[in-house]
């Protein structure tokens, strides 16, 4: 089964836009297409981003959260990968989560190592529209 690691501007997009394709991916991973997850790192970053730019949100993010395994955010391991600190922090987190894809909207940093899994231990790194058209 797939484990789909969320990243906090997926989380962010989903708590603040009900109809768009990161709820779907929320949805669908609490129907049992495959399993979610995020890290504490992801969810305090989005929690803080909604609060100033759509505190109203806050609530839908905790209900959505509620589908989502969050587990401690990855740290101390080498990282097979050049990123920055904070990208870092998340990518340890989807392998520390045994992911089988990183969802992301963070083009500029992971944009390198997208869709190519060789790279990155195994972790195929998508935009939530890509993993919805590779289904």
């Amino acid at each position: 089964m797939k484990r789909v690691f969320l990243d906090a501007n997926v989380l962010f997009t989903a708590a603040h836009n009900a109809s768009g394709k990161a709820v779907l991916v929320i949805e669908l991973g609490a129907g049992k297409h495959w399993r979610l997850c995020t890290s504490v790192y992801a969810v305090e970053e989005a929690r803080r981003n909604i609060s100033v730019k759509f505190p109203d949100a806050l609530q839908r993010l905790d209900t959505l959260l509620g589908s989502v395994a969050v587990v401690q955010h990855g740290t101390g391991a080498e990282c097979p990968i050049k990123l920055r600190e904070k990208d870092r922090t998340i990518f340890l987190s989807a392998m520390k989560c045994k992911a089988t894809h990183l969802l992301t909207g963070d083009i500029r940093d992971f944009g390198p190592f997208m869709n190519q899994p060789e790279k990155t231990q195994g972790i195929i790194i998508q935009t939530v529209a890509e993993f919805l058209a590779a289904l």
